[in-house]
């Protein structure tokens, strides 16, 4: 299992304890993947990011749901390897 985070980039420059809010997931449970396909958007701290596929694989949970918050370094999905 690969757990699917906010790149942790996103997160420089801002304030600790600040969360981001996943507007919108763009994939489902038990869809297929490729590395670089973006997953959901979030917004942090008034800029929209789009949280992509670390890998190739099948959304095998998803862990956050939309219009929820989180914090910097929380899995938002996992995905399994297809196949």
């Amino acid at each position: 299992m690969t757990d699917v985070v906010l790149d942790p980039a996103a997160w420089k420059d801002v304030e600790a304890g600040t969360e981001a809010l996943l507007d919108q997931w763009l994939v489902r449970e038990g869809d297929v993947v490729r590395a670089g396909q973006p997953l959901a958007r979030v917004v942090l701290v008034k800029a929209t990011l789009d949280v992509v596929a670390p890998v190739d694989g099948r959304v095998a949970a998803i862990l956050v749901e939309a219009s929820q918050t989180f914090p910097a370094g929380q899995p938002l999905a996992r995905l399994e390897p297809a196949g």
